[in-house]
């Protein structure tokens, strides 16, 4: 005999290996858009001579072409008319919309002037801005462990502030748009699945993104259509680089727990950084080593406290359901 909730032959429910397979998918999705989002530097590498701001304005555009293939392809134009219906998600994606646009514009300026170390320094950053959005914006309580890391990290931006002999802003500027991006889309994420949700984004950027493609083009300013079929190329396919890992995050986003997400975004900034010193040869000074050196650290304490926090809430969750099947 064998109890209702179990597969003959199985030690899970069901519903356990359907959360099992989300988490998985979850996972693979993650690494996925953080490992193209490391590897972005080398796009823009080929890119040139295009500036921050035309690379960003073909970036959306392109991006809602591309999205209005698939949303063709997956019959999906109903579910996006009744997303645009539901104010509170289209207001929440606006909202997404504009912090993406901040982040794109921030990073690629960084990128495409010779400051890809210091954006890498952003997303290293990043999980410590998630960190205090939960303390500031859903009233968390730090542990000890976080409270020592999230310490650590502004020692960190004191000393690279001495370092570079200013405010590090773009990593500052990058570490604070991106983990408010996600925790916007992980409060809409329940409710609009990632093609939906990048579409709405795209559609909202769009106006503004064609608007500043025709002025660089009237003022001569925009290379995508005088540097030959290969550059423009180049940049039409900005369209697919831009929506694959934005589609893969917000897949992502949907399976998994903030920890998990925080875990998997070390994947980017670790890939940038390779990228900036191997392949731009970007200088790294002993002193800006020191301070990458110190928010590893902030990075290490976080790392082992979100392990051990989640090796917890585990065994919890196993003598949780242990006690169900036993009772049943």
């Amino acid at each position: 005999m064998t109890s209702p909730g179990r597969q003959p032959g199985s030690g899970k429910t069901p519903g356990l290996k359907a959360v099992d397979k989300e988490t998985t998918a979850g996972v693979l999705f993650g690494i996925g858009a953080y490992g193209l989002w490391g590897l972005l530097p080398l796009y823009f590498f080929v890119l040139h001579p295009a500036g921050a701001v035309e690379i960003v304005a073909n970036r959306v555009v392109w991006s809602l072409l591309f999205c209005a293939l698939l949303i063709t392809v997956t019959r999906a134009w109903r579910v996006l008319g009744a997303a645009f219906r539901d104010r509170s998600v289209l207001g929440t994606l606006a909202i997404a919309a504009g912090l993406i646009a901040v982040n794109w514009l921030t990073y690629t300026y960084g990128v495409t002037t010779g400051q890809a170390v210091e954006a890498s320094l952003g997303y290293f950053i990043n999980p410590l801005v998630s960190v205090l959005l939960g303390v500031f914006v859903l009233k968390e309580t730090l542990r000890p462990l976080q409270w020592a890391a999230v310490g650590i990290g502004f020692i960190a931006v004191g000393v690279l502030t001495v370092s570079y002999g200013k405010l590090p802003w773009i990593a500052l500027t990058l570490a604070i748009s991106f983990g408010l991006y996600g925790f916007v889309k992980k409060r809409v994420g329940p409710r609009v699945d990632a093609i939906t949700s990048l579409s709405m984004e795209t559609i909202v950027l769009t106006p503004l993104a064609a608007a500043t493609m025709i002025f660089l083009g009237v003022s001569g300013g925009a290379s995508l259509a005088s540097n030959g079929a290969g550059h423009f190329w180049l940049l039409a396919a900005s369209g697919i680089i831009t929506a694959v890992p934005l589609l893969f995050f917000g897949a992502s986003a949907r399976r998994l727990p903030m920890t998990t997400i925080g875990l998997l975004q070390y994947f980017a900034p670790v890939l940038q950084f390779i990228v900036a010193l191997a392949v731009f040869r970007e200088t790294m000074t002993l002193d800006r080593w020191i301070g990458f050196g110190v928010v590893w650290l902030a990075l290490l304490l976080l790392t082992v406290d979100m392990l051990a926090t989640a090796r917890k809430n585990s065994v919890a969750r196993k003598l949780s359901l242990r006690e169900a099947r036993t009772n049943t």
